[in-house]
């Protein structure tokens, strides 16, 4: 019970802090944590269909691009408001990673990961050919939403708390969900799917759901990165995206709804702090970073601050059972 009050505490003080960012960080610095926050939902939907149901997917990319482009599609030709377009940009992946999933079936491993690496190919290349909607290779242009109700906010700010927002709603439903009893199921289908098969679980429907989920996920990071960026074109969700968010879950910690929080911070920061130590080279410090961090951290960096956290109560609970009880002292009376 003290170990969950603590937990709880320890979040909102983390959430109160992040709502005190805006007022004391620049508007650049701003939008990187923004982009943190974006990363951070896509990859937990990564990780809902990697981490805890075992499906190996490099195309996620693709649903990053798909709800990008529904809501600049629909904010730009249509002028529906911003607001809108989130849920409709996920419920539109949500439908598109379902019926992926069904084919996906049939995969399972390398041929799972060589079919979604596919589809993170030729998405790109399929935007630009609907020119008239998509814009081609020139993409949309939008512009930054303002502050509703005359909230003494500028955009950057707004959109900063709006992504905050989703965030938080984002990761309670998929705390619940993944600690429920779809949660249960999609990881005994990851661990032995014959075993989940034989306990009434449906193998097929569960995997199309969680890919479904999952690309619900990633598009309504899309959508929130069309307006933060307030720019959409078919180059900037090329396959490194989908890499990018594979690398971002593996290092945050599989299986881990914390560690696509790690994992965002990592992929947002770790590159600008590699460029900054060698610009001849920046990728080759990349790339020493990943080795770095799986040889020290490899149950990534969610599982490390788990295992420090259990030795650290676990030596509060000993040094506690060491310690002698007070004495009690009889009272005699006379």
């Amino acid at each position: 019970m003290t170990s969950r009050l603590a937990r709880h505490a320890g979040l909102l003080a983390v959430l109160a802090l992040a709502c005190m960012l805006p007022f004391v960080l620049s508007n650049f610095r701003l939008f990187q944590f923004t982009q943190v926050y974006i990363y951070a939902i896509a990859i937990l939907g990564l990780n809902m269909l990697t981490g805890y149901n075992g499906q190996f997917s490099l195309g996620h990319g693709a649903f990053y691009a798909v709800g990008a482009y529904v809501s600049a599609i629909m904010m730009d030709r249509w002028h529906v408001p911003y607001g809108w377009t989130i849920p409709v940009a996920g419920v539109i992946c949500l439908v598109v990673g379902f019926l992926f999933g069904l084919p996906a079936l049939r995969l399972e491993g390398l041929y799972l990961a060589l079919a979604t690496f596919s589809l993170a190919l030729a998405v790109p290349q399929i935007l630009k050919y609907f020119e008239h909607w998509t814009g081609g290779s020139q993409g949309i242009v939008l512009s930054k939403p303002k502050a509703p109700l005359g909230l003494p906010l500028s955009p950057d700010q707004w959109l900063y708390f709006l992504t905050l927002a989703v965030l938080v709603i984002l990761f309670w439903l998929g705390a619940n969900l993944l600690r429920g009893r779809v949660g249960r199921a999609i990881v005994a289908i990851r661990d032995n799917h014959i075993s989940a098969e034989a306990m009434g679980i449906n193998s097929a429907l569960y995997k199309s759901l969680v890919f479904g989920v999952s690309a619900a996920y990633t598009g309504v990071a899309g959508a929130l990165s069309a307006s933060v960026i307030a720019f959409v074109a078919p180059d900037s969700f090329n396959v490194f995206l989908s890499i990018t968010l594979l690398i971002g879950s593996v290092i945050g910690g599989l299986a881990s709804i914390s560690g696509a929080i790690f994992g965002a911070f990592f992929i947002q920061f770790v590159p600008n702090w590699a460029q900054d130590i060698s610009k001849a080279a920046p990728w080759a410090i990349f790339g020493v970073f990943l080795i770095v961090f799986m040889y020290v951290m490899p149950f990534g960096i969610a599982g490390a601050v788990g295992r420090i956290w259990i030795r650290m109560t676990r030596s509060r609970v000993l040094q506690a059972g060491r310690d002698p009880a007070p004495a009690h002292h009889a009272h005699t009376t006379t």
